[in-house]
């Protein structure tokens, strides 16, 4: 079979697919499991295959590059213009097929196994950022709520740690107030300071001067 054009509407299991004649016209339109689709353009012969740039599309991408196909990435929101009614896979699926023939296009580039490693490694850590900080907020205005305004650490493996540990002192302190009525400030955050230690809300330490025999 000979395609003009290819347009994959991608999914997690299941991926839609639209071919187009030199003419425009829609001439196929298939259902295929992610091994399914493989096989199926193993065996056809066609110009280019246009994707969206989203999960799993570099994967693909390079998978159908070994079968000797030119693969193009586009980003969603190029797509969006292309649709012509009421929004369905097949209708995606045409919508990246035409989309991917325009010569003033803008493509994305096919990731290799290593850049993809890269960006996860960041992504991972600006995760771990988000939280720290989150954490840190979160201890700041409680304290705020108490009476103290001292600064934190912005120490990610502290922050992350002593979240545990400021959810515990929360536990105890509802359980105090239960008992010995409502707590002043700076009882509450002497009983910070006892469970979770000076260190981690005053500034850092400075670092001590060597005396000079």
């Amino acid at each position: 079979m000979e395609l003009h054009t290819i347009g994959i509407d991608l999914g997690k299991t299941v991926f839609h697919l639209v071919g187009l004649d030199p003419r425009g016209e829609v001439v196929v339109r298939k259902k295929f499991s992610r091994t399914q689709l493989l096989r199926f353009t193993a065996n056809v012969h066609v110009g280019l295959i246009g994707m969206e740039a989203c999960g799993g599309a570099h994967f693909l991408g390079r998978a159908l590059r070994e079968q000797k196909h030119e693969v193009r990435l586009i980003p969603a929101q190029y797509v969006k213009p292309y649709v012509k009614t009421n929004k369905s896979d097949y209708i995606d699926a045409e919508a990246i097929a035409e989309a991917v023939t325009r010569p003033t296009m803008r493509f994305v580039p096919i990731k290799t196994d290593d850049q993809l490693d890269m960006q996860s490694l960041h992504r991972v850590r600006e995760r771990w950022v988000m939280r720290r900080t989150a954490v840190i907020n979160q201890i700041r205005g409680l304290l705020l709520e108490r009476g103290s305004s001292r600064t934190l650490h912005r120490w990610p493996a502290e922050a992350a740690r002593h979240q545990q540990t400021w959810e515990l002192l929360l536990a105890k302190t509802v359980r105090a107030r239960r008992t010995c009525g409502p707590a002043t400030a700076h009882e509450a955050v002497f009983r910070f300071e006892r469970v979770v230690g000076t260190a981690h809300i005053a500034h850092a330490p400075q670092r001590r001067r060597r005396s000079v025999s």
